[in-house]
């Protein structure tokens, strides 16, 4: 089985009431290879929501208690990126997930860039909360951008 991210399905669950539909993923979905799900709603967030960034490191930084997730207003959202982000590796071991597909940029998904904190959309390399706990637990994770190259390989 397959996890994607609830927004690459066409869900509108980002910050901002929208989705990042992708052709491929909605492929995946149809044919029942792949479940949605969205971490950040798991962690207790409604939608819309304030846009959250790192500060201070990446996501294995938030885990480790280094660096943490804070809204545009200001406040301090860790504790819900990290419960999310237990929960979303809950369901991939009950879901048995080979592969992990989550949004490229995100505090919580991204699994090669982030937003740097700003709120100005400059980024940075690094991972975020749910990729990085996923990946300490040897699941792999890959972003939107990677996937295309893998969907031959994914629906055979």
């Amino acid at each position: 089985m397959i996890i994607v991210s609830s927004c690459l399905a066409g869900m509108k669950v980002r910050y901002n009431g929208t989705d990042c539909l992708e052709q491929g993923i909605r492929q995946l979905l149809d044919s029942r290879q792949a479940v949605a799900v969205c971490p950040e709603l798991l962690g207790g967030f409604s939608t819309p929501r304030e846009p959250a960034e790192i500060i201070g490191g990446n996501g294995r930084d938030v885990l480790e208690g280094r660096a943490r997730v804070v809204d545009r207003a200001g406040n301090d959202v860790t504790a819900m990126y990290i419960e999310g982000a237990y929960a979303a590796l809950e369901q991939a071991h009950s879901l048995a997930a080979r592969l992990v597909v989550l949004k490229e940029n995100s505090p919580s998904c991204g699994s090669s860039w982030i937003y740097n904190g700003e709120f100005a959309g400059g980024k940075i390399p690094g991972e975020g909360v749910t990729t990085a706990l996923l990946r300490l637990h040897g699941i792999e994770v890959i972003s939107e951008e990677e996937l295309a190259a893998r969907l031959p390989e994914l629906e055979g």
